[in-house]
């Protein structure tokens, strides 16, 4: 079993949480390697078949934690 994505988020951009609240107050900001290293990681506990997929169940744990996806 793999760790829960919020914290290979938060251990990507050296955080200790995310942001209290989303939509108005940003965490930190996160690239498309960045994710795309998570969504690799998180693959085998994943219920998607492409790697896009996963990226963007990653992309969407971010958005939730407050964080900004930077392409």
């Amino acid at each position: 079993k793999t760790p829960p994505t919020p914290v290979l988020i938060r251990e990507a951009l050296k955080v200790q949480k995310g942001s209290s609240n989303p939509g108005r107050e940003s965490a930190g900001t996160i690239t498309d390697e960045q994710i795309t290293e998570i969504a690799k990681v998180k693959m085998p506990d994943l219920n998607s078949t492409s790697i896009e997929s996963a990226m963007e169940q990653v992309k969407g744990t971010a958005v939730s934690m407050g964080i900004t996806v930077v392409d």
